[in-house]
């Protein structure tokens, strides 16, 4: 893969580090008021609370399928790996599963299941997940996904964080769930101007909770959902009793600055902290996707209008990810996302539209993933194996200086809350077990 060198200028860059400034609802057939009688939901609902349901028209599941089966493909990679990007009999053993065996109406199903619900904040409706927990003095958890994420990657976690005598824990350990989708992602608004970075979303996620009736809640993120619950932590609502985040903001800023522009790292790094630098230097110089998507999200139009052409695109966010991903779709097993799980995903993103509205979070945002941002209230933290870069306990430490739990798990990636759900569900667990 060749190596593009980074041009501090470009807006882009700001939607992986804070180094680069430093350099430089279609488809939802009902809605309705709020009342009492839903099963998850609380008497004192909010009256700016909408019920809501997931069922897309027959038409635009037939016209899926037709612009599936009519995708024109490109020549096969000049490559044996994927290093040029999503390999084509990967992209045609997904395109011929989602034409001939997929079936949605399965995902609506298992979706429209739990409580659903919409609600204006900010000018912008939010559509969110509300489920909650059978058992006594239940601790609320709003579950933050990223890019590109969905409520279907957190879907798994519902059960086991709800009801988790059913799934190896106790009643004490019981969680009321909210899963919000983000601004411009699947039933949520899509912003029709700019300002909603994630700063924006974090204060919209905090008036959320608040309109739900709690007064002491705790929040989860990984990817952007990180980066979002990392701003709530930083703006220490009296709400929020702490976090727990799989994709940490612990990097110090002058060794983020120091790997984004080539300069030479301090010398008395350990060989962990080294290990997370060369991982981080990685990112900049292979994920090209983030500061397409942070500079040009317009450009990407062909995401709304070929969904073979969407699905190739999303499924090359990371290598780790898309190499597990290209063996389930090549028949093999073991990765803890099936094929239905991937294609749930994309079909959601594109009965929504969401290709390209997603994308200009990327663009609104000027804070680092990875950068330290000054958190005093109290933090979780889990490194999975497989995640893109592996926070040291040295740097984490600091970073969270009221640092609740620090734990590195045997198995899990960058959607570890989809591939590993009951794993992630002891880990919060676990975490947030002093803050009942």
């Amino acid at each position: 893969m060749s190596e593009i060198a980074p041009q501090p200028s470009r807006r882009g860059f700001l939607s992986l580090s804070a180094a680069a400034a430093a350099v430089g609802a279609t488809g939802l057939l009902s809605t309705s008021s709020a009342n009492a009688t839903r099963p998850g939901f609380s008497e004192s609902a909010d009256p700016r609370i909408r019920r809501f349901r997931i069922h897309e028209p027959q038409r635009k599941l037939v016209d899926l399928r037709r612009r599936v089966l009519a995708t024109r493909w490109p020549e096969k990679e000049t490559v044996d790996d994927q290093s040029q990007g999503t390999q084509l009999a990967t992209s045609q053993a997904l395109a011929h599963y989602w034409a001939t065996k997929y079936d949605w109406r399965k995902c609506e199903a298992r979706i429209n299941a739990y409580p659903h619900f919409l609600t204006e904040i900010d000018g912008l409706d939010f559509h969110f997940v509300h489920v909650r927990s059978p058992h006594k003095d239940a601790l609320p958890l709003i579950v933050c996904h990223g890019w590109p994420g969905s409520i279907i990657e957190q879907l798994k976690l519902i059960e086991p964080l709800t009801n988790p005598t059913a799934h190896g824990g106790q009643a004490s350990d019981a969680f009321h769930v909210i899963i919000p989708s983000m601004p411009g992602y699947g039933y949520s608004g899509k912003p029709s101007t700019t300002g909603w970075g994630p700063g924006r979303i974090a204060r919209a996620y905090t008036e959320l909770m608040r309109r739900l009736g709690y007064r002491k809640f705790v929040a989860q993120g990984g990817d952007w959902g990180a980066v979002v619950v990392d701003l709530m932590a930083l703006d220490a609502p009296a709400e929020l009793a702490g976090i727990h985040t799989n994709f940490p903001g612990v990097v110090p800023p002058e060794i983020d600055r120091a790997i984004f522009t080539g300069a030479p790292l301090p010398s008395d790094l350990s060989a962990e902290e080294k290990a997370t630098c060369d991982q981080i230097a990685f990112v900049y110089k292979h994920v090209q996707y983030a500061f397409l998507l942070g500079d040009r999200p317009q450009s990407l139009s062909g995401l709304a209008d070929s969904p073979v052409g969407m699905a190739t695109f999303l499924l090359d966010h990371d290598a780790k990810s898309l190499e597990e991903i290209s063996r389930t779709f090549s028949g093999q097993s073991g990765f803890g996302v099936t094929r239905d799980d991937v294609l749930d995903n994309f079909t959601h993103y594109w009965l929504t539209n969401s290709g390209v509205s997603a994308n200009r979070l990327y663009w609104e945002n000027k804070v680092s993933f990875w950068g330290v941002k000054g958190i005093k209230i109290p933090v979780a933290v889990t490194v999975f194996p497989d995640e893109i870069y592996h926070a040291p306990r040295s740097w984490t430490e600091k970073a969270y200086p009221n640092l609740l739990h620090y734990n590195k798990v045997a198995k899990g990636g960058h959607f570890a809350a989809w591939e590993q759900p009951q794993l992630f569900s002891e880990e919060l667990r676990t975490s947030f077990r002093s803050l009942r």
